[in-house]
């Protein structure tokens, strides 16, 4: 290989930005609004090598301490919004139960890539895919709040791939740790779109966090990702927050 073409073949990544509990003002025009509401968030940890294949191209990796995560975040979609249009009551509100890696792209943003994204609206299941190359699947869907305890339940159709996952919300985390802020602390998503890696910006309030208590777990979106030796692992993080009202921004 010549050192024109070594130099041409080498891809220059600036270093990840900082890790901030407030988004960057980078959002530009609204695109979509919208709120997570009863969100539960379930971690476990991962070799980055792991899921490097899983990134699109000009992505890697997001590590913390050398590791990386996977997570599984269940919650309510509601009154999904497009530009700078109201919320709709019922086509813009359902439960989602999303399978996440941590991402960091050539410019340093750090995001998440999707794994899978099921939900229980094929209209909002068609729009992500076609608009967006999302991976959304649709499925029957369940989010149920008794006292303290929040329930979520998912099979996707046909297939019957799905979860289980109850969890019993606990205190409030007054300072999230360092890792509670690298899983949480997310300001856009990575996807491909016909081979073109895209970053959609988000931007909402800080997370207000509770620690959680797995109280069941029975899913299997992990094995189905090709993940399934980390399922037979104990999650490392379990929290729950009550929400967040959200804004996404135009695709760079």
């Amino acid at each position: 290989m010549t050192a024109r073409s070594s130099r041409r073949n080498t891809v220059l990544s600036a270093e990840p930005e900082p890790i901030t509990p407030e988004a960057p003002d980078r959002l530009g025009r609204t695109l979509s609004t919208q709120s997570w509401l009863e969100l539960t968030l379930v971690h476990w940890v991962l070799d980055p090598a792991l899921v490097a294949p899983f990134m699109p191209p000009g992505v890697r990796p997001d590590v913390i301490d050398g590791r990386t995560y996977v997570g599984l975040v269940a919650f309510r979609m509601h009154h999904v919004g497009w530009f700078g249009l109201p919320g709709i009551p019922y086509f813009g509100s359902f439960p989602e139960t999303n399978l996440r890696l941590y991402s960091v792209d050539e410019q340093g943003r750090r995001g998440v890539v999707f794994l899978t994204l099921e939900a229980s609206r094929l209209a909002a299941v068609l729009v992500a895919r076609l608009g967006f190359g999302l991976p959304y699947r649709w499925a029957r869907m369940s989010v149920r709040r008794d006292a303290d305890t929040v329930r979520y339940v998912g099979r996707r159709r046909r297939s019957g791939v799905g979860t289980g996952l109850t969890v019993r919300i606990g205190e409030q985390v007054a300072q999230p740790s360092p890792l509670g802020h690298f899983l949480t602390a997310r300001w856009g998503l990575h996807t491909a779109i016909f081979g073109r890696t895209i970053y959609l910006a988000n931007k909402h309030p800080q997370w207000t966090l509770h620690r959680a208590q797995l109280v069941e777990c029975r899913e299997s979106l992990l094995a189905d990702a090709g993940l399934g030796e980390v399922a037979a692992s104990e999650p490392v993080s379990v929290l729950y927050s009550p929400g967040v009202a959200v804004r996404f921004g135009r695709r760079t």
